[in-house]
């Protein structure tokens, strides 16, 4: 009887333990129902977006309406980056399509979360999937949101004609991204923000070394980044990379201290390395022959022109009287063609813009 009353007691007392979930769900059109969705977790900033299978967990299919989740309790408690894409290549071509993460048959969301998120992700007002987030944690549409203001900033920049308004404008706009960055109280938002400044693919490189000399923005966002994410590895990959950059923009001055003198050396040549990685990118980029550019067909070549005008697919649609899903065949045909994988690298091909001869 003793017993008895003992083991009353014990499940009187035990209340099981309930663990924190994290639910990310939403829907995906009709032309995507059978394709393979993807959770990734993104712990390298430069790795934001594109297709990386290192750093996938989960993979499901959408049912017949079309709606998808992922659901568990293996997430780190800590804000983190993930990406959810979707993916029409069979798996059986994926090591070959999605070489250096560029996969043109692939649509993505990123967004911030952890353990105890839920992130619901339905179309949007003009019926486009992964361009909304709806979230308790205020954080996880952060990127969308800088996404947004990327865009204006594009738009803006093919409007500037003289090299000396691009670069004033340039300080306008490195201003306006890192105030809004810190707005959002968000420091791995704004490592979005400054992955995209600081790309040493882009044009925008000479004028992010030319701030970092004056500006403390920097410094404060490794303080920021310390404080709210110490063991992170976005917090160390920012601090390699700043102690590089810092380096290079005060190669100038003569280094007093040996010590110091082989010790920054040090990070110069990984920066370096990565200096002459991406310029053999872009010089392969640019190596293609004229027969390629001349394969193109007269509606390519339009699609082309309004690529490099910064026209989204919609506008491009518009302007040459077709439909969207006509405008994104041209595009894969053209890449194909061209041998590239996104609007950035055909911008790359063409950085003076493109004309074509009547007839040719």
């Amino acid at each position: 009887m003793r017993f008895f009353i003992c083991v009353i007691s014990f499940f009187l007392l035990y209340t099981p333990t309930v663990t924190a979930q994290y639910t990310f769900s939403g829907y995906v059109d009709a032309a995507h129902v059978d394709a393979n969705i993807y959770l990734s977790v993104v712990e390298d900033y430069r790795k934001i977006s594109g297709v990386y299978p290192e750093q996938i967990l989960s993979k499901t299919q959408a049912d017949s309406t079309g709606f998808f989740s992922f659901s568990g309790n293996n997430l780190s408690q800590e804000n983190k980056i993930y990406r959810i894409h979707i993916d029409t290549c069979s798996e059986d071509i994926q090591a070959t399509t999605h070489f250096d993460g560029h996969c043109i048959n692939s649509k993505e969301v990123i967004f911030i979360a952890n353990n105890t998120t839920a992130v619901n992700l339905p179309f949007s007002f003009d019926n486009e999937m992964f361009c909304r987030i709806l979230s308790e944690n205020e954080r996880a549409n952060s990127f969308l949101k800088i996404d947004s203001l990327k865009h204006d900033m594009r738009f803006a920049f093919g409007s500037y004609r003289s090299e000396a308004n691009r670069k004033l404008n340039s300080k306008k706009w490195f201003a306006i991204f890192q105030n809004y960055g810190e707005q959002l109280q968000e420091p791995l938002a704004e490592l979005y923000s400054y992955a995209f400044l600081s790309d040493r693919t882009h044009n925008l490189y000479a004028y992010y070394l030319e701030d970092l000399k004056t500006n403390s923005y920097y410094n404060d966002l490794l303080v920021r980044l310390e404080e709210k994410y110490p063991n992170a590895p976005y917090t160390r990959q920012y601090k390699s990379e700043l102690a590089a950059d810092l380096f290079l923009v005060a190669s100038e001055k003569k280094v007093a201290n040996t010590t110091w003198f082989y010790i920054l050396g040090i990070f110069t040549l990984v920066s370096l390395a990565l200096n002459l990685y991406y310029f053999k990118r872009i010089t392969r980029l640019k190596e293609r022959t004229a027969s390629e550019v001349s394969a193109l067909s007269e509606q390519e070549r339009k699609v082309l022109e309004l690529i490099l005008a910064n026209k989204t697919n919609k506008e491009i649609a518009s302007l040459l009287f077709v439909s969207v899903s006509t405008v994104k065949t041209h595009i894969n045909s053209l890449y194909k063609k061209l041998k590239v994988t996104s609007r950035e690298e055909v911008k790359q091909l063409f950085p003076q813009g493109v004309q074509f001869q009547s007839g040719v």
